[in-house]
C-alpha cells in the first residue's frame, strides 16, 4: 500500500531502527555490565544493599521477637543475656529486633519518596530543558525557589502539619529533594536536543511527546539513574534525620527513630544507639557504591581502562 496518503506521525511511529543502531545499544549495555562488575566496590555495594534487603524481609520472618515489646531488664548489654544478642534499649526493648524490623520503614520510605523525586524533577526537567524559552525560565525560577528553601526544616515543617507517617514523611522529602534531579534532567535535554536523531524526528513529523518520551528521555537515562541511585541513600538520611527529632512515624519501627529515642543513653548504653546508626551507615554506603560504580559504568571513556 503507498504511504502517500498517510499521515506524518503514523510515519514516524513506523521509522525502521537500524541494525546497526540495535547493535550499537546492545553491544553499549554488555560494557557497561562488563564496567560495571569489573568495579569492586560497586558490587560491594550490591552485595551490602542485597544483605540490607534480605535482613529486611526475611529477617522479621526468622527472629519473630516484637521490637516494640519490652521483654527483659532495660540497657542489657550485648552478651550479657542470651535472650538480648544487641542488647537491649532504656526499656527493656531488644535492639537486634528493631534492627532487623526497621530497616522495612526506612527503606520503604526511601523508595517512595526517591520515586516522587523522580517524577518531579523529570518532568519539571524535562519540560524546561526541550521547550526552552520562557517555559524555561518561569520552571527554573519555580525549582531555585525549592532550592533556596532548607531543606531539612521545610520536611519538618511539612511533617508536623500532617499525622506522621511513612506517607507524609515520603512526601516531605519528596517535595524538597527534587530539584537536583530537575536540574540534570535539563541539562540532558537540552544537550540532545540538539542531536542530529531528534532532528530527524522533528522532519517526519513526530509529535513533541513523542520527541520527549520516545527519542529524548531514553537517551539521558544514564545520569538519571546515577541520581536516583544516590538519591535513595539522601531519603534514608532524611528519615533517619526526621525520625531522630521525633518526626517519624509513631507505629512503626525505624533506625532513626531507634537513635531518637536512645540518644539519652548513648554514654552509658552505646549499643542502643551504634546498631541502628551502623545499618544507616552500611546502606546509605551501598547507594553511595552502586551509584559511583554506575557513574563509571556509563562513562564510555573508563571502558576501555
Amino acid at each position: 500500500m503507498s504511504d502517500l496518503g498517510r499521515s506524518p506521525e503514523a510515519a514516524a511511529a513506523d521509522l525502521p531502527v537500524a541494525p546497526a543502531l540495535l547493535a550499537g545499544t546492545a553491544s553499549g549495555g554488555r560494557a557497561t555490565v562488563r564496567m560495571f562488575v569489573r568495579n569492586k566496590a560497586a558490587v560491594a555495594g550490591v552485595v551490602l544493599l542485597a544483605g540490607i534487603v534480605v535482613m529486611t524481609l526475611l529477617g522479621p520472618l526468622i527472629y519473630t521477637t516484637d521490637p516494640k515489646d519490652i521483654v527483659g531488664l532495660p540497657l542489657t548489654a550485648p552478651g550479657e543475656s542470651p535472650d538480648f544478642l544487641l542488647g537491649s534499649d532504656y526499656l527493656g526493648r531488644d535492639v537486634l529486633a528493631g534492627v532487623v524490623n526497621g530497616g522495612l520503614t526506612s527503606l520503604t520510605v526511601a523508595l517512595m519518596a526517591a520515586a516522587m523525586v523522580v517524577v518531579i524533577g523529570v518532568s519539571i526537567g524535562a519540560l524546561a530543558g526541550y521547550y526552552g524559552g520562557w517555559v524555561d525560565n518561569a520552571l527554573m525560577r519555580f525549582t531555585e525557589f525549592f532550592q533556596v528553601l532548607p531543606a531539612l526544616l521545610f520536611a519538618m515543617v511539612l511533617v508536623a502539619l500532617f499525622e506522621p507517617s511513612r506517607w507524609t514523611i515520603a512526601f516531605a522529602i519528596g517535595v524538597v529533594a527534587w530539584p537536583g534531579i530537575a536540574r540534570i534532567t535539563r541539562a540532558e535535554f537540552l544537550r540532545l536536543k540538539s542531536q542530529e536523531f531528534v532532528r530527524a524526528a522533528h522532519a517526519v513529523g513526530a509529535s513533541d511527546w513523542r520527541i520527549i518520551t520516545r527519542v529524548v528521555f531514553p537517551n539521558s537515562l544514564p545520569p538519571l539513574i546515577v541520581s536516583s541511585t544516590l538519591i535513595m541513600g539522601t531519603a534514608i538520611l532524611f528519615e533517619a534525620g526526621l525520625a531522630f527529632l521525633g518526626l517519624g512515624d509513631p507505629n512503626s519501627t525505624s533506625w532513626g527513630l531507634m537513635i531518637g529515642l536512645n540518644r539519652g543513653n548513648f554514654l552509658t548504653a552505646w549499643w542502643s544507639v551504634t546498631f541502628p546508626g551502623l545499618a544507616i551507615f552500611v546502606t546509605v554506603l551501598s547507594f553511595s557504591l552502586i551509584g559511583d560504580g554506575l557513574q563509571d559504568a556509563y562513562n564510555p571513556k573508563l571502558r576501555g581502562r
